[in-house]
């Protein structure tokens, strides 16, 4: 029986994606509420403030309202005592990427998850791209034919705040792991062999953080097609997100329209008047809003998961054989990192 339940959500979390999220959340019609709290107090009341919504002072005042969902954007190293507090609760819960920040966290929750059937949805906003929604139908149709070669980028405009780096996790656990998991969703498709490289020319965090700035990743699929993932820190001319699906019979090209920051140096080109997306909070302002709707969908019964802890974990085992593809300098296969 579909639910149309009006829901009240926590949200832990307010920095850039968390302040955006309960500012998208506020305009929902069947969202009756959202009560905000963050490891700064002072930072959830002025959010909850600003957009007119309830403030908790702390993580056991928001667990004491009255919640029928939890978003989690707080930091990484937060996010699996607060999915097993959620969870044990009782209370769906909706959080940002990764689970853990290493594969035995992950594998962790995974466990404990193993004695519920409260949902957890992982945060992974291309999923609910059109584009890539288009790409992945073309690819299941057959129109393509059979699929040769992917292309991804994931080219970001400048680097994050300095003070992150050492945190992020590196380029393909922050950043690359996107690539992945889009690559393995589209396709339906799973990734058999990493090689990785990458190098630094920008600043100095990057190498003393044992991090590179720029990275280019071959992947190998099961059903015999190749990918490639290409990542910067540094792409001057904006943000670029796109994925080639190139096969025997046709293409589906994600990202490429009148904002890809691409220059063509033909004669007779004529250049888009548009400017390029700043970021990937502009670029996938709508995919953010509908993965919110799937997930009050879901704490009303009315869709499956979208996007559980397995598909993440599948995601940061690509990731993680990238790192050790980069430093051993050598193609690593999956099952090698697989635990």
């Amino acid at each position: 029986m579909t639910s149309h339940k009006a829901v009240t959500l926590g949200l832990a979390g307010t920095g850039r994606i968390g302040t955006s999220h309960a500012e998208t959340l506020k305009n929902f019609p069947n969202v009756a509420n959202v009560v905000v709290a963050d490891a700064d107090p002072e930072r959830a009341r002025t959010t909850a403030t600003k957009l007119d919504l309830e403030f908790a002072p702390d993580l056991d005042a928001l667990f004491a309202s009255d919640l029928d969902g939890l978003i989690i954007t707080t930091a990484t190293s937060s996010h699996p005592e607060l999915i097993l507090r959620a969870v044990d609760a009782g209370l769906p819960v909706f959080c940002e990427k990764p689970v853990a920040a290493d594969i035995e966290g992950t594998l962790a929750v995974l466990d404990h998850l193993q004695n519920t059937t409260v949902p957890v949805q992982i945060g992974f906003q291309r999923r609910f791209d059109a584009g890539y929604r288009a790409a992945r139908a073309a690819i299941t149709s057959g129109s393509l034919g059979w699929l040769h070669t992917l292309r991804a980028t994931t080219l970001d405009p400048t680097p994050p705040p300095a003070a992150y780096i050492p945190h992020s996790g590196g380029i393909f656990r922050d950043c690359g792991v996107h690539d992945f998991d889009i690559i393995r969703w589209v396709t339906g498709q799973e990734i058999t062999q990493v090689y990785a490289t990458g190098t630094n020319q920008g600043d100095q965090v990057f190498t003393d953080s044992g991090d590179v700035d720029t990275a280019a990743v071959l992947l190998h699929l099961d059903n015999q097609s190749l990918a490639t993932v290409s990542l910067t820190r540094y792409n001057g001319a904006g943000y670029d997100v796109r994925l080639e699906a190139l096969g025997s019979k046709s293409n589906a090209i994600v990202g490429l329209d009148d904002r890809s920051p691409l220059t063509s140096v033909e004669p007779d080109y004529t250049p888009s008047p548009l400017p390029p997306y700043p970021g990937f909070m502009d670029r996938f302002r709508n995919a953010y809003t509908e993965e919110l709707a799937a997930f009050i969908s879901v704490i009303n019964g009315n869709l499956e998961n979208p996007c559980n802890p397995t598909d993440a974990l599948e995601a940061f085992y690509v990731a993680e054989a990238c790192e050790l593809s980069r430093r051993e300098q050598r193609p690593v296969e999956i099952t090698e990192v697989r635990r």
